[in-house]
């Protein structure tokens, strides 16, 4: 059973739909389950000033991406290169502290969805690859 919890983060929509602006865009599938997330990021060389996604994905990626587009705005790329760095290394060694910023993927990168992380990491890595970082 899918915890309230995340359904919680996943329903937070404000940031769904695509309006066809951007500075970059990407498309990703997650070729494990099927996912597909697809990102318009309007950023700069230094911050990241909106993201907007659409996905066809399960409630484990709409609440990663709905986190994501909240939490990343106006933040460093510097520091959103950082804090992915660490959370990628959550799936690896289980007692690495998640940045504050991104303090609610606690929620998501726990035990019982280890199973979910390739789904939960989906809109990460497009992030990562659509800003080169």
């Amino acid at each position: 059973m899918i915890d309230k919890e995340i359904i919680k983060l996943a329903s937070y929509t404000s940031n769904v739909g695509l309006k066809n602006k951007y500075s970059h865009k990407i498309s990703l599938k997650n070729t494990t389950c099927g996912d597909k997330i697809t990102l318009e990021i309007i950023a700069n060389k230094k911050k990241i000033n909106s993201i907007k996604y659409e996905t066809v994905s399960c409630v484990y990626c709409e609440a990663s991406a709905s986190l994501l587009a909240r939490k990343l705005k106006n933040i460093d790329l510097k520091d959103v290169k950082n804090d992915f760095t660490v959370l990628k290394k959550i799936s690896s060694q289980k007692k690495t502290k998640i940045p504050k910023r991104l303090s609610d993927y606690k929620k998501l990168l726990n035990s019982d969805n280890y199973n979910r992380f390739k789904c939960i990491f989906l809109p990460i890595d497009a992030v990562v690859k659509a800003l080169k970082l």
